[in-house]
């Protein structure tokens, strides 16, 4: 009876051990899943949930499955914080997010003392890669070349315009106006108005009179969507007609929602359509079989799993800090956004920003419309 009971004991422990050897790669995604900016929450999430799925289902890496942790930090820093810390504790080792510069900044901070490597789908402020911290990558490109590129475009085709910068005051929003701004003023067009709006504001009154006043043809935007849509509305409202332009952070069809016919025309820097890259052809049908068009940063976020799981493949370790080193030498990875790799600091070595403009297309909707930098 004694032996036998050993035996059982012996099993356990075996068991035991097995889970703990073949335990499940937890992989964080946080972003704003509830709030105002919930519908790129929402592109994180279920970019992240369906890699993981298709990892999973062709094996899972190392044979280890993916477990995904959702974190909601509605688009607060704060917030991010807690989503950090309540990720540490659970014992994440890798995240996909945030969404606002200005919450994965903070959160990269405690996910750098914790040993949790970090790959941003949106985040494009460049000081989150500028700190030197060893965990810090992103999917996407930064301000820096964004900013680049509206600059030159507003000169190359509004030359003549009396340009406003308006920002939304957020680490995202003003750090792209500036390096819009910056690179305006560089090419010797500047700016007839500067100035920053609250997130959350709903009356854009004073802003728009204040364009009035200074003869405004053209707006540059640094936001989201949210506030973008409402201030194209209230300046069709108003009598001011003025184009607007803005960056990544309106790729969402809720603008059109917001701002009705006061979208068409609107102006957009984002990276080529990942949605028509042949490697995404798998992942698009089945998130639209789904119910789900992967617009924006779905993708960005899908191939951020993609990333992790060939980087874990390839150092033969789940170790955060071996998988990050891997990541930066062993690139490029074959993602459904193309071919990823990264630079000393994490930041992706092939940027690319393009134009787009929004208008109706021929289901009679808005949509926004790849139309290049000539």
């Amino acid at each position: 009876m004694k032996k036998m009971l050993l035996s059982a004991v012996a099993i356990a422990a075996m068991v035991a051990f097995g889970g703990i050897a073949k335990a499940d790669i937890l992989i964080g995604v946080a972003g704003p899943l509830t709030g105002p900016n919930a519908a790129f929450g929402a592109q994180l999430q279920k970019g992240a949930e369906q890699a993981a799925k298709d990892i999973n289902d062709a094996g899972g890496i190392n044979g280890e499955k993916v477990k995904i942790e959702l974190g909601d930090d509605v688009s607060d820093p704060k917030q991010g914080i807690s989503v950090a810390n309540k990720f540490v504790g659970d014992g994440v080792k890798f995240v996909i997010g945030h969404f606002n510069s200005g919450v994965s900044i903070p959160a990269s901070e405690v996910y750098a003392e914790n040993g949790i490597m970090q790959i941003t789908p949106a985040s494009t402020n460049p000081k989150f890669t500028e700190r030197g911290l060893w965990n810090t990558f992103r999917t996407c490109g930064r301000d820096d070349q964004q900013g680049a590129v509206a600059g030159q475009y507003i000169f190359d085709h509004f030359k003549d315009a009396k340009v406003a910068v308006v920002h939304d005051k957020t680490p995202y929003g003003q750090g792209l106006a500036d390096e819009t701004k910056k690179m305006m003023n560089k090419l010797g067009l500047t700016e007839v108005l500067y100035e920053g709006i609250t997130p959350g504001e709903k009356d854009y009154s004073a802003l728009i009179a204040k364009m009035k006043e200074a003869g405004v043809t053209m707006v540059y935007y640094g936001g989201l969507h949210t506030e973008a849509g409402l201030i194209l509305r209230q300046m069709a409202d108003q009598g001011l007609k003025a184009p607007m332009m803005s960056g990544d952070g309106i790729t969402s069809n809720e603008l059109a929602s917001i701002a009705g016919d006061a979208v068409n025309g609107t102006f957009m820097t984002f990276p080529p359509d990942p949605r028509n890259n042949p490697n995404a052809a798998d992942a698009v049908k089945k998130f639209r079989d789904a119910g789900f068009e992967p617009e924006a940063y779905t993708l960005y976020s899908y191939a951020a799993v993609q990333i992790i799981a060939d980087a874990i493949k390839a150092a033969g370790d789940t170790d955060p800090m071996k998988v990050a080193e891997t990541a930066k030498a062993k690139g490029p990875f074959k993602t459904v956004i193309g071919d990823i790799g990264f630079d000393a600091k994490g930041d992706i070595t092939r940027p690319d920003y393009t134009m787009y403009q929004w208008k109706k297309g021929n289901d009679g909707k808005y949509n926004y419309f790849e139309i290049g930098l000539k």
